[in-house]
């Protein structure tokens, strides 16, 4: 069953099936172009730090199915990508589904009509691009989130590779992954915190996770905002921490989930970030997630940031 949703209103429902379609079928094209002999990296130039913005191939690849999928299932949404392949670049395009598939949850959701002006879609075609040039594909993901008036409220996060391809969905307050549970453990939180940070973008993020946490706290370098955010919500880490710019297509997708699930999400000045169109595409406050204890940590942090 194919559909083409032109209409006064967009099915919330059909945006979220749309997005998990999308974020899978562009993690096909990433792991279809990282068993070929030349995956084309180039640089797109670098960061305030000095560091390398990688691009390949599958980058552009996985941007032409997962941004024209959606786009031309709800043209009347404004979608956002970090990538900017135009359509005559694309080649064979294959058209949505929408089709529920095997996802567990998605079965039994609720349709919200919404106004489309209210919505921005928000498109990662490949997260942690850097390690997938490396070959360090655990931290390789794809992603799509929904923010209505500017607030997150559907993120998806797909792994392409390992045994088995894995996706994340969370639509706040309507359903969620069924795998998607977080217990926190407040002893373990306290006596050994450990904390999530860029291994490419770090900036001087350690001094400050320190200041926040503690000298005890254990500091882990990955890559992939995405793989991080999971990392919170999974419970195998006390918070993810940045202190540099960060695009706001990195994190939509991750602050939706961490959301959902009762964490929160914020800039290291204790804002909610916004993603809106007419919003700025990156965010410069840095941002600190946690599922547990969040006022205390956001509060050190941001009377340690200035001085760091």
């Amino acid at each position: 069953m194919r559909f083409n949703l032109r209409s006064d209103t967009i099915n919330l429902r059909k945006l979220l099936l749309a997005s998990i379609e999308a974020a899978e079928k562009g993690g096909h094209e990433i792991v279809k172009i990282s068993k070929e002999h030349n995956i084309n990296e180039k640089s797109k130039g670098e960061t305030k730090e000095g560091v390398n913005i990688p691009v390949t191939d599958a980058d552009y690849k996985s941007h032409c199915v997962m941004y024209y999928g959606i786009k031309k299932m709800f043209p009347s949404v404004h979608v956002i990508s970090e990538e900017k392949e135009q359509e005559k670049d694309c080649k064979n395009l294959i058209p949505l589904t929408i089709e529920p598939g095997g996802h567990l949850g998605v079965h039994n959701l609720p349709d919200e009509e919404i106004d489309p002006a209210e919505i921005t879609v928000w498109i990662d075609p490949l997260d942690a691009t850097q390690e997938y040039t490396e070959r360090l594909y655990n931290y390789v993901t794809t992603m799509v989130c929904v923010a209505y008036k500017g607030n997150p409220i559907i993120g998806v996060i797909h792994k392409p590779f390992g045994e088995e391809p894995k996706t994340t969905w969370a639509w706040i307050n309507k359903g969620k992954s069924p795998h998607l549970a977080f217990k926190a453990d407040p002893d373990k939180e306290v006596k050994k915190p450990v904390v999530i940070v860029s291994r490419s973008h770090h900036g001087n993020v350690d001094t400050l996770v320190k200041q926040i946490f503690g000298e005890s706290a254990e500091i882990i370098h990955a890559g992939g905002s995405g793989y991080k955010s999971l990392e919170v919500v999974s419970g195998n880490v006390t918070a993810y921490v940045h202190n540099s710019e960060i695009s706001k297509w990195d994190i939509c997708a991750g602050d939706a989930i961490v959301t959902s699930l009762g964490g929160r999400f914020t800039s290291l000045t204790n804002k909610y970030i916004q993603y809106s169109s007419y919003s700025a595409h990156v965010n410069k406050d840095g941002l600190l997630a946690s599922m547990y204890d969040h006022g205390t940590y956001i509060g050190k942090a941001v009377i340690s940031k200035d001085p760091v």
